[in-house]
């Protein structure tokens, strides 16, 4: 049979139809994301330019401003960031053998000025010391060093230095309403000057605020004999002890957190320096930063940061629930406390020791709503915790307080909350402006009992004056 030679008939619509290829949607996706991400990415930086808001959110790092203009941004002994370690805060510290790490000079925020040297002040404070000052060095962690505060003015150290010299100006312009420096000789006029309140020494009084954020009794030990004595302190003042409760007793002090282990382990050190490099990358996007800005709105919420801790763990995590190693904490307390001690009165320095406020402590019928909430977040275990290590660090004080009974005053601050009628913590231990009024004000009553002038007895033959 013969097969026939005619190709079958195709119609050109079938050809057209087979040849015709599907249009590449997926590409068109994957390459119009970017460029939607790219032109979003631009345009929230020309609205926030427009609006102002350009610094502001260029500051914003995923929390509230203040948080993130407290938190320590870690620097090695060469000045530089450490690979793998969060970047993000405003506040630089950097590595120092044997202080852990220090506050570098020269910076400043919005919230807070470092001088020179690492102190929380306007100016530099002069190794040499003018014949009428009174420095008075204050000495201590995070609540010491104003955590949290508006500015270097609304610190309870600052507030301590107005009451001291408004003081002495109110002596001077009003002498007759203080107690003179020579009683007079009539029984009469005797009584009637005994009841005056009695003067100050009239000195230039400047309190310096020395604490660093993080640092426990350690760190201070050691920043007191090899930088704060060089400034030749007329007064210490300690107001520590809650950083003590939460660093474990295998530390020594406070360090930079993590440092170690990035050192010593190359796997993690690069997988966390690359998850942080990742991370940095993507906060600078203004699209993440305006969304979690203005959408999702962080800043309103409640958050705590207790330096140098991480924010991995909760406060009753860090607060050991073991009576050995407690009691391990306190005595690593008590001998540095001990050693502050030793060293304060063999200068003939007086020493005011005092546990820093914490927060169990207000009266409940006084709490603000937030106050309220920020207990309700530390959990039912953390009163009773922190209530044992307190009356653990509180033995401690008083011991050293029988060893050196000339040189140390001590001062409970348990019960200068508890009354308080605004509200006085912005979180577990860090005050507010109005809270480090109150701080002041029981700082100068201990102080300035030590500053009395102790009138002369009239010892002339004459009539007198």
């Amino acid at each position: 049979m013969l097969k026939s030679s005619r190709r079958p008939y195709r119609s050109s619509y079938g050809l057209n139809r087979r040849k015709k290829r599907p249009f590449p949607w997926l590409w068109v996706i994957l390459v119009s994301i970017p460029l939607a991400l790219l032109v979003l990415e631009l345009l929230m930086r020309v609205v926030t330019g427009f609006t102002g808001k350009a610094t502001e959110l260029e500051a914003y790092q995923g929390e509230p401003l203040p948080i993130t203009g407290y938190r320590l941004k870690f620097l090695n002994s060469s000045g530089e960031p450490y690979d793998g370690l969060p970047n993000q805060g405003r506040l630089a510290v950097k590595h120092s053998p044997l202080m852990g790490y220090r506050l570098v000079g020269n910076q400043q925020s919005n919230f807070w000025k470092i001088n020179e040297q690492g102190f929380r002040a306007e100016q530099a404070i002069s190794p040499e010391k003018a014949s009428d000052e009174v420095r008075i060095f204050v000495l201590g962690g995070s609540t010491a060093f104003g955590q949290m505060s508006s500015s270097n003015q609304t610190t309870f150290a600052s507030k301590l230095e107005i009451l001291l010299n408004q003081q002495v100006a109110t002596q001077k312009s009003n002498p007759k309403k203080f107690r003179p420096n020579v009683l007079p000789y009539y029984a009469d006029e005797l009584a009637k000057a005994m009841a005056l309140p009695p003067r100050i020494r009239e000195s230039r009084y400047r309190v310096v605020n020395a604490a660093v954020p993080g640092f426990i009794s350690s760190n201070e030990l050691a920043q007191l004999s090899l930088q704060v004595m060089a400034y030749k302190p007329d007064f210490i003042v300690l107001v520590n002890g809650y950083g003590d409760l939460l660093v474990p007793s295998t530390q020594e002090g406070a360090d930079i957190p993590g440092a170690d282990t990035l050192l010593t382990h190359a796997p993690r050190h690069f997988f966390a320096n690359f998850n942080q490099s990742l991370k940095d990358w993507i906060y600078q996007l203004y699209l993440v930063r305006g969304f979690q800005y203005w959408v999702l709105r962080p800043h309103d919420s409640l958050q705590q940061y207790i330096p140098p801790m991480d924010n991995q763990n909760t406060l009753s995590h860090h607060l050991t629930t073991d009576t050995q190693e407690l009691e391990r904490r306190a005595t690593r307390y008590y001998y540095n406390l001990q050693q502050i001690a030793r060293l304060t009165t063999s200068a003939k320095i007086p020493l005011i020791l005092a546990l820093q406020p914490e927060i169990t402590s207000r009266n409940a019928k006084n709490l603000s709503p937030k106050e309220k909430e920020i207990l309700r977040q530390l959990g039912s275990t953390y009163p009773q915790q922190v209530k044992t290590g307190y009356g653990k660090l509180q033995g401690s004080i008083e011991q050293v307080k029988k060893e050196f009974p000339k040189g140390v005053v001590t001062l409970n601050l348990n019960d200068a909350y508890s009354g308080f009628a605004g509200e006085a913590f912005q979180d577990t231990i860090h005050l507010t402006d109005e809270g480090n009024t109150v701080l002041a004000e029981r700082l100068y009553e201990a102080i300035a009992k030590q500053l009395l002038v102790q009138p002369r007895l009239y010892s002339g033959t004459a009539s007198p004056p």
